[in-house]
Protein backbone atom coordinates (compact mmCIF):
# COMPACT_ATOMS: atom_id res chain seq x y z
CA UNK A 1 0.00 0.00 0.00
CA UNK A 2 1.49 3.35 -0.92
CA UNK A 3 0.51 7.04 -0.50
CA UNK A 4 0.26 9.62 -3.26
CA UNK A 5 3.55 11.35 -2.74
CA UNK A 6 1.99 14.60 -4.44
CA UNK A 7 -0.28 14.57 -1.06
CA UNK A 8 3.14 15.28 1.10
CA UNK A 9 4.94 17.78 -1.54
CA UNK A 10 5.24 21.21 -1.12
CA UNK A 11 4.16 22.68 -4.91
CA UNK A 12 6.19 25.25 -6.13
CA UNK A 13 4.98 28.82 -5.33
CA UNK A 14 2.50 27.11 -2.89
CA UNK A 15 2.01 29.21 0.15
CA UNK A 16 2.11 26.89 3.06
CA UNK A 17 0.25 26.99 6.46
CA UNK A 18 1.41 23.86 8.65
CA UNK A 19 -1.94 24.01 10.49
CA UNK A 20 -3.07 23.02 7.41
CA UNK A 21 -1.05 19.82 6.81
CA UNK A 22 -1.21 16.93 9.37
CA UNK A 23 1.02 15.70 12.22
CA UNK A 24 -0.53 12.11 11.66
CA UNK A 25 -1.14 10.35 8.35
CA UNK A 26 -3.71 7.10 7.82
CA UNK A 27 -1.22 4.10 8.55
CA UNK A 28 -0.17 2.40 5.61
CA UNK A 29 -0.37 -1.45 6.86
CA UNK A 30 -2.62 -2.53 9.86
CA UNK A 31 0.28 -3.81 12.38
CA UNK A 32 3.73 -2.71 12.94
CA UNK A 33 4.74 -6.21 12.13
CA UNK A 34 3.72 -5.51 8.95
CA UNK A 35 4.66 -1.81 8.50
CA UNK A 36 8.36 -3.51 9.35
CA UNK A 37 8.11 -5.75 6.83
CA UNK A 38 6.78 -3.19 4.16
CA UNK A 39 10.24 -1.15 5.16
CA UNK A 40 12.14 -4.38 4.66
CA UNK A 41 11.21 -4.41 1.22
CA UNK A 42 11.62 -0.83 0.65
CA UNK A 43 15.10 -0.89 1.85
CA UNK A 44 15.64 -3.84 -0.22
CA UNK A 45 14.71 -2.05 -3.08
CA UNK A 46 16.67 0.55 -2.11
CA UNK A 47 19.63 -1.24 -2.30
CA UNK A 48 19.06 -2.28 -5.53
CA UNK A 49 19.14 0.89 -6.81
CA UNK A 50 21.71 2.08 -5.09
CA UNK A 51 23.77 -0.67 -6.82
CA UNK A 52 22.46 0.94 -9.86
CA UNK A 53 22.81 4.53 -9.19
CA UNK A 54 26.65 3.47 -8.53
CA UNK A 55 27.07 1.89 -11.85
CA UNK A 56 26.04 3.74 -13.83
CA UNK A 57 27.49 6.73 -12.76
CA UNK A 58 25.73 9.81 -14.05
CA UNK A 59 23.45 10.54 -10.88
CA UNK A 60 23.71 11.39 -7.47
CA UNK A 61 20.96 11.98 -4.56
CA UNK A 62 21.06 14.76 -2.07
CA UNK A 63 18.52 13.62 0.52
CA UNK A 64 18.02 16.45 3.15
CA UNK A 65 16.05 16.46 6.57
CA UNK A 66 14.81 18.92 8.44
CA UNK A 67 12.90 19.20 11.47
CA UNK A 68 12.03 20.36 15.13
CA UNK A 69 14.07 18.52 17.99
CA UNK A 70 12.69 14.60 18.24
CA UNK A 71 11.03 14.48 14.94
CA UNK A 72 13.00 11.58 13.86
CA UNK A 73 15.61 12.53 11.84
CA UNK A 74 18.29 10.01 13.24
CA UNK A 75 15.88 7.34 13.59
CA UNK A 76 14.47 7.58 9.40
CA UNK A 77 17.91 7.69 8.25
CA UNK A 78 19.42 4.64 10.10
CA UNK A 79 16.48 2.90 9.14
CA UNK A 80 15.80 3.29 5.76
CA UNK A 81 19.28 3.44 4.47
CA UNK A 82 19.98 0.48 6.87
CA UNK A 83 20.50 -1.42 3.56
CA UNK A 84 22.54 0.34 1.52
CA UNK A 85 26.49 0.05 0.73
CA UNK A 86 28.23 2.74 2.88
CA UNK A 87 30.76 3.16 0.27
CA UNK A 88 27.78 4.49 -1.58
CA UNK A 89 26.30 6.51 1.09
CA UNK A 90 27.59 9.34 3.20
CA UNK A 91 25.57 11.18 6.22
CA UNK A 92 26.55 14.42 6.99
CA UNK A 93 24.97 16.02 10.52
CA UNK A 94 25.34 20.06 10.77
CA UNK A 95 26.27 21.60 13.87
CA UNK A 96 27.00 25.33 15.19
CA UNK A 97 29.40 26.37 12.17
CA UNK A 98 33.47 26.72 12.97
CA UNK A 99 35.41 29.81 13.21
CA UNK A 100 36.41 28.64 9.63
CA UNK A 101 32.91 27.62 7.93
CA UNK A 102 32.27 31.46 9.52
CA UNK A 103 34.82 33.14 7.01
CA UNK A 104 33.03 31.76 3.86
CA UNK A 105 29.52 32.60 2.63
CA UNK A 106 26.73 30.34 4.21
CA UNK A 107 26.81 27.46 2.04
CA UNK A 108 30.50 26.43 1.86
CA UNK A 109 30.51 24.48 4.28
CA UNK A 110 27.47 21.88 3.11
CA UNK A 111 28.90 22.52 -0.48
CA UNK A 112 32.16 20.86 -0.12
CA UNK A 113 30.38 17.72 1.42
CA UNK A 114 27.82 17.20 -1.80
CA UNK A 115 27.67 13.46 -3.02
CA UNK A 116 29.86 12.71 -6.26
CA UNK A 117 28.59 10.59 -9.35
CA UNK A 118 26.84 7.15 -8.29
CA UNK A 119 27.11 8.37 -4.51
CA UNK A 120 23.91 9.09 -2.20
CA UNK A 121 24.54 12.11 0.19
CA UNK A 122 22.40 12.54 3.16
CA UNK A 123 22.55 15.72 5.01
CA UNK A 124 21.07 16.17 8.70
CA UNK A 125 20.32 19.06 8.75
CA UNK A 126 21.85 21.95 5.89
CA UNK A 127 22.05 24.97 4.81
CA UNK A 128 18.59 25.79 5.39
CA UNK A 129 19.35 26.02 9.05
CA UNK A 130 20.61 29.78 7.49
CA UNK A 131 16.78 30.60 6.34
CA UNK A 132 15.31 29.00 9.79
CA UNK A 133 17.53 28.84 12.84
CA UNK A 134 19.21 32.20 12.07
CA UNK A 135 15.49 33.67 11.41
CA UNK A 136 14.57 32.69 14.65
CA UNK A 137 17.39 33.94 15.99
CA UNK A 138 18.68 36.79 14.21
CA UNK A 139 21.59 37.13 16.45
CA UNK A 140 23.35 34.79 14.56
CA UNK A 141 24.32 36.70 12.03
CA UNK A 142 26.18 39.22 13.53
CA UNK A 143 28.85 36.55 14.48
CA UNK A 144 28.97 36.14 10.35
CA UNK A 145 30.98 38.79 9.05
CA UNK A 146 27.85 39.66 6.25
CA UNK A 147 28.45 43.45 4.88
CA UNK A 148 26.65 45.86 6.84
CA UNK A 149 24.98 46.95 3.96
CA UNK A 150 23.59 43.19 3.66
CA UNK A 151 22.92 42.63 7.12
CA UNK A 152 21.01 46.58 7.45
CA UNK A 153 18.84 45.22 4.39
CA UNK A 154 15.05 45.19 5.76
CA UNK A 155 11.76 46.87 4.59
CA UNK A 156 10.77 50.02 5.91
CA UNK A 157 8.32 48.29 7.94
CA UNK A 158 10.46 45.61 9.90
CA UNK A 159 11.41 46.51 13.70
CA UNK A 160 14.65 48.90 13.92
CA UNK A 161 17.62 46.70 14.04
CA UNK A 162 16.23 43.48 13.16
CA UNK A 163 16.90 42.03 9.94
CA UNK A 164 14.14 42.41 7.28
CA UNK A 165 12.80 40.27 5.03
CA UNK A 166 15.50 41.29 2.00
CA UNK A 167 18.15 38.95 3.83
CA UNK A 168 16.24 36.12 3.81
CA UNK A 169 14.77 36.61 0.39
CA UNK A 170 18.29 36.80 -0.83
CA UNK A 171 19.22 33.63 1.16
CA UNK A 172 16.25 31.89 -0.69
CA UNK A 173 17.28 33.32 -4.10
CA UNK A 174 20.98 31.39 -3.58
CA UNK A 175 19.33 28.13 -2.19
CA UNK A 176 16.85 28.32 -5.19
CA UNK A 177 20.40 29.07 -7.93
CA UNK A 178 22.35 26.44 -5.76
CA UNK A 179 19.64 23.87 -5.99
CA UNK A 180 18.94 23.98 -10.00
CA UNK A 181 22.60 24.43 -10.93
CA UNK A 182 23.14 20.80 -8.76
CA UNK A 183 19.73 19.55 -10.64
CA UNK A 184 20.94 20.61 -14.22
CA UNK A 185 24.23 18.70 -13.68
CA UNK A 186 22.52 15.30 -12.43
CA UNK A 187 22.41 15.74 -8.58
CA UNK A 188 19.15 15.27 -7.56
CA UNK A 189 17.59 16.34 -3.94
CA UNK A 190 14.59 15.42 -2.34
CA UNK A 191 13.65 17.32 1.35
CA UNK A 192 11.79 16.02 3.71
CA UNK A 193 10.30 18.54 6.80
CA UNK A 194 9.30 15.85 9.23
CA UNK A 195 6.36 17.90 10.77
CA UNK A 196 6.01 16.68 14.28
CA UNK A 197 3.24 18.20 16.69
CA UNK A 198 4.17 19.84 19.43
CA UNK A 199 2.39 17.34 21.90
CA UNK A 200 4.38 14.71 20.69
CA UNK A 201 7.68 16.32 20.61
CA UNK A 202 6.49 16.83 24.54
CA UNK A 203 5.60 12.73 24.96
CA UNK A 204 9.08 12.11 23.23
CA UNK A 205 10.82 14.72 25.44
CA UNK A 206 9.85 12.71 28.59
CA UNK A 207 10.59 9.43 27.32
CA UNK A 208 14.07 10.36 26.47
CA UNK A 209 14.13 11.48 30.12
CA UNK A 210 12.84 8.38 31.54
CA UNK A 211 15.15 6.26 29.44
CA UNK A 212 18.65 5.47 30.60
CA UNK A 213 20.01 5.29 27.29
CA UNK A 214 18.40 7.78 25.97
CA UNK A 215 19.24 10.92 28.48
CA UNK A 216 22.29 11.84 26.57
CA UNK A 217 20.17 13.18 23.47
CA UNK A 218 18.41 15.59 26.12
CA UNK A 219 19.42 19.32 27.02
CA UNK A 220 17.99 22.50 28.43
CA UNK A 221 18.68 23.87 25.32
CA UNK A 222 15.62 21.48 23.90
CA UNK A 223 13.47 22.80 25.87
CA UNK A 224 14.65 26.74 25.25
CA UNK A 225 13.69 26.01 21.56
CA UNK A 226 10.80 24.62 22.66
CA UNK A 227 9.65 28.13 23.52
CA UNK A 228 10.45 29.27 20.07
CA UNK A 229 7.61 26.86 18.37
CA UNK A 230 5.40 29.07 16.75
CA UNK A 231 8.66 31.25 15.20
CA UNK A 232 9.98 28.42 14.44
CA UNK A 233 6.91 27.25 12.18
CA UNK A 234 6.60 30.60 10.80
CA UNK A 235 10.35 30.40 9.62
CA UNK A 236 9.50 26.73 8.04
CA UNK A 237 6.55 28.04 6.71
CA UNK A 238 8.47 30.50 4.84
CA UNK A 239 11.14 28.68 3.69
CA UNK A 240 9.05 25.35 2.47
CA UNK A 241 7.22 27.81 0.46
CA UNK A 242 9.95 29.75 -1.38
CA UNK A 243 12.63 26.80 -1.86
CA UNK A 244 10.23 23.87 -3.08
CA UNK A 245 10.86 23.32 -6.90
CA UNK A 246 10.88 21.06 -9.51
CA UNK A 247 14.69 20.72 -8.87
CA UNK A 248 14.23 20.61 -5.31
CA UNK A 249 11.10 19.21 -3.85
CA UNK A 250 10.13 19.72 -0.68
CA UNK A 251 8.08 16.88 1.19
CA UNK A 252 6.25 17.55 4.56
CA UNK A 253 6.54 13.97 6.29
CA UNK A 254 3.28 13.15 9.11
CA UNK A 255 6.17 12.42 11.98
CA UNK A 256 3.75 11.17 15.15
CA UNK A 257 4.02 8.11 13.91
CA UNK A 258 7.77 7.12 13.22
CA UNK A 259 7.22 3.66 11.57
CA UNK A 260 4.85 5.42 8.75
CA UNK A 261 6.88 8.29 8.31
CA UNK A 262 9.93 5.83 7.75
CA UNK A 263 7.93 4.13 5.29
CA UNK A 264 7.07 7.07 3.20
CA UNK A 265 10.10 8.77 3.11
CA UNK A 266 11.73 5.23 1.73
CA UNK A 267 8.95 5.18 -0.57
CA UNK A 268 9.70 8.55 -1.99
CA UNK A 269 13.25 7.96 -2.60
CA UNK A 270 12.62 4.99 -4.08
CA UNK A 271 10.38 6.76 -6.29
CA UNK A 272 12.58 9.31 -7.41
CA UNK A 273 15.44 6.77 -8.19
CA UNK A 274 13.25 4.74 -10.35
CA UNK A 275 12.31 8.04 -12.25
CA UNK A 276 15.73 8.22 -13.53
CA UNK A 277 15.62 5.17 -15.60
CA UNK A 278 18.85 3.78 -15.01
CA UNK A 279 21.08 1.51 -16.83
CA UNK A 280 23.53 -0.86 -15.97
CA UNK A 281 26.97 0.01 -18.50
CA UNK A 282 26.91 -1.87 -21.47
CA UNK A 283 29.51 -4.69 -22.23
CA UNK A 284 30.95 -4.20 -25.68
CA UNK A 285 31.40 -7.32 -27.99
CA UNK A 286 35.19 -6.81 -27.60
CA UNK A 287 34.61 -7.22 -23.51
CA UNK A 288 32.01 -10.25 -24.08
CA UNK A 289 34.47 -12.11 -26.16
CA UNK A 290 37.41 -11.58 -23.56
CA UNK A 291 34.70 -12.42 -20.59
CA UNK A 292 33.61 -15.58 -22.44
CA UNK A 293 37.53 -16.55 -22.76
CA UNK A 294 38.06 -15.89 -18.97
CA UNK A 295 35.34 -18.13 -18.12
CA UNK A 296 36.07 -20.60 -20.67
CA UNK A 297 39.72 -21.23 -18.97
CA UNK A 298 38.09 -20.88 -15.40
CA UNK A 299 35.40 -23.71 -15.86
CA UNK A 300 38.86 -25.78 -17.05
Amino acid sequence: MKHHHGDFRVHEGQEVDLNDWPTLAKPLHKSKGESRKALAEQVERLSALQRLLYASNQHALLVIFQAMDAAGKDGAISHVMSGVNPQGCQVYSFKHPSVEELEHDFLWRTTRCLPARGQIGIFNRSYYEEVLIARVHPEILQGEGLPEAQRKKRHKHAPAGAPGDDIWESRFKSIRNLESHLDRNGTHIIKFFLHLSKNEQRKRFLDRIDDPDKRWKFSQADITERGFWKEYMKAYQACLGATSTTAGPWYVVPADDKENARLLVSQIIVGTLEKLEMKYPAVSETKLRELRAIRKALVK
